[in-house]
């Protein structure tokens, strides 16, 4: 994982540095120092995100119910 693909993936969660570093128990420091020390982004990172935003797809896909279209009213 590139840190371009690690900022994508907290964007498209809604996630901060702060947020993914309070979540997963890391240091605060720690995505700075993969971001200007190049240090390697673990192996578990792209899976964890990866199924973070699969949960966020189905959360979508099956539990929010979708928006009225124009012009309807809702709940007939």
């Amino acid at each position: 994982m590139t840190i371009e693909e690690f900022d994508a993936a907290l964007s498209a969660l809604g996630w901060k540095i702060a947020d993914f570093c309070r979540m997963t128990g890391l240091h605060r420091n720690t995505p700075s120092r993969w971001r200007a020390e190049g240090v390697t982004i673990p192996e578990w990172v792209p899976k964890h995100l990866g199924l973070l935003q699969d949960l966020q797809r189905l959360h979508t896909a099956y539990l929010v119910p979708p928006s009225p279209k124009a012009g309807e009213v809702p709940g007939s």
